[in-house]
């Protein structure tokens, strides 16, 4: 991983708030600025980077010199993920220590090459897959992902402590269906509340990187299971996530990075 220039994890500490489909559509617009970009899903019980990219269930990494992983390249994007190891319908019955065994080796073993951003996308919760990415990674930050609505918070707020005690620089927070917008009308109704994610911005300090809709043909395309669509559907996106993308460089140049490619500890 030293050809990694930086690291930025995903995180949320709650499933189901648009995490990693934030996280592949973070990809893509880096992608589209010309820069090169890797994307690890760091899920290993539940990974789905695979299914927002449109990958087949039966794409497997090439393995070189019978130890290391060749990333699988998606729209000009490396990826790697512990879908293209196991089954699909193969559940991971592992304990902690096992699951982050496999994602040392996942981020050990597999030939990045030079990158100027690795995106990792984080699972619910703060257990040991977060331990071990903020201990053996060193990352340029971590984005925090919430949706408007107390009980999206409650488990956001763990999260930003958890990377605060481990030192981990917050680059910001981005707040996902922050509203709906209707497929027939166009009109926009705030169906999770309203300023959940301004109230946790300003409660930690935090920059607030942007706000997305909910928009039924962009989660569609996401799960369309066809890469190109999801290429696509970035262009209706395109605006929004690159302005999120242009602060999340702002914030990287507003602290000391002068040290920035990344060592595995």
């Amino acid at each position: 991983m030293k050809e990694i220039k930086n690291a930025i994890a995903v995180a949320s500490g709650k499933g189901g708030v648009g995490k990693s489909s934030t996280a592949v559509m973070m990809a893509l617009s880096m992608k589209e600025m010309g820069l090169k970009v890797g994307l690890l899903d760091a899920d290993i019980y539940g990974p789905s980077i695979s299914i927002i990219m449109g990958v087949s269930q039966d794409t497997k990494p090439v393995i070189k010199n019978d130890k290391f992983f060749e990333p699988v390249e998606i729209n000009d994007i490396k990826t790697m993920s512990m879908s293209y190891l196991v089954a699909e319908s193969t559940p991971i019955v592992w304990r902690g220590p096992m699951a982050s065994s496999a994602l040392q080796q996942m981020m050990q073993q597999t030939l990045w090459g030079e990158l100027d951003y690795l995106i990792i996308d984080l699972p619910p919760g703060t257990g040991d897959i977060h331990l071990t990415v903020s201990q053996k990674i060193k990352l340029t930050g971590a984005v925090i992902i919430t949706t408007p609505q107390e009980v999206a918070l409650a488990d956001v707020r763990k999260a930003i402590e958890m990377f605060q005690k481990v030192d981990v620089p917050l680059i910001g927070l981005i707040e996902n269906m922050s509203t709906h917008i209707c497929n027939y009308c166009g009109c926009q109704s705030d169906i999770f509340g309203r300023g959940g994610g301004e109230k946790l911005s300003q409660q930690y300090g935090l920059s607030m990187l942007g706000r997305l809709p909910l928009d039924a043909e962009f989660a569609e395309s996401l799960v369309s299971k066809k890469s190109s669509k999801a290429s696509k559907s970035s262009i209706s996106f395109n605006e929004e996530f690159r302005q999120i993308v242009s602060n999340i460089f702002c914030q990287i140049e507003n602290y000391d990075n002068s040290e920035t490619n990344v060592v595995f500890e």
